[in-house]
């Protein structure tokens, strides 16, 4: 299927460019679209402003860039790109899928947002939606932009996402700490760190927390959450931009 997309849309030579931090996944990035005929890492990066200067004198194809960048915000380099380049094509791979970011993205100039904590990134079939004219996103950004082109409910919302749902969900401690801190953009290791245990707790008790609310990700898990007031800290961690 994704050769097809390619043979169809995509022109020989693709030049795209890649804006991520962390190092092992930047160079996971580039080793799939190195690897997709017709796809080329023209050059990657992890701060924005090595990104911004590169970009001020190069033309690209598509660019590829994380949200919190550790000295700038990616929305800015989203902004600064359509500016000098309005045929690109760009798309947000983050960790945060909050309404903030997605429509502040979006509003610079972004047409993909795809979250991190996604099943499969797959690279290379999100860069030929994107040049097909598409705009991926991953299944929780796409209902919140949905549900805020909704028109306000005139009836009670359903007692499944209000916070007196809250009082129905059980969660130990250990798992609201968790969950309070995976809300905020901790890796688990981070997690296992903070609250000194293994990282494999950690991760029972995430599973039991999503067992409870139901969910099957950390980003769907901070949206209920966040819906039935059960995060008890804020979104982000304090340095996060």
């Amino acid at each position: 299927m994704l050769a097809a997309m390619l043979s169809e849309r995509q022109e020989p030579g693709l030049s795209i460019a890649v804006v991520e931090d962390d190092a092992p996944l930047r160079e996971t990035l580039c080793a799939a679209i190195n690897a997709q005929p017709g796809m080329q890492v023209t050059a990657a990066w992890g701060t924005l402003a090595e990104a911004l200067a590169w970009l001020a004198g190069h033309p690209v194809d598509v660019l590829l860039t994380d949200l919190g960048l550790p000295d700038g915000s990616g929305i800015d380099l989203i902004r600064a790109c359509a500016a000098t380049h309005p045929r690109c094509d760009i798309m947000v791979i983050t960790m945060f899928g909050d309404e903030k970011n997605v429509l502040a993205s979006i509003e610079a100039g972004a047409v993909g947002y795809i979250l991190k904590d996604a099943d499969q990134l797959d690279v290379a079939r999100f860069i030929a939606e994107l040049r097909q004219g598409g705009s991926p996103m991953s299944p929780l950004v796409a209902r919140k932009l949905l549900l805020r082109a909704q028109p306000a409910p005139t009836v009670q919302a359903s007692a499944a996402h209000t916070p007196a749902a809250a009082e129905a969900i059980r969660l130990t401690p250990r798992e609201q700490e968790a969950l309070d801190l995976i809300a905020r953009g901790y890796t688990y290791g981070e997690i296992a760190s903070l609250l000194a245990v293994s990282v494999n707790t950690v991760q029972t008790h995430i599973k039991n927390t999503y067992a409870k609310l139901s969910v099957h990700s950390r980003s769907e898990a901070v949206f209920e959450a966040q819906k039935m007031g059960l995060l008890q800290g804020g979104l982000l961690k304090p340095d996060a931009v």
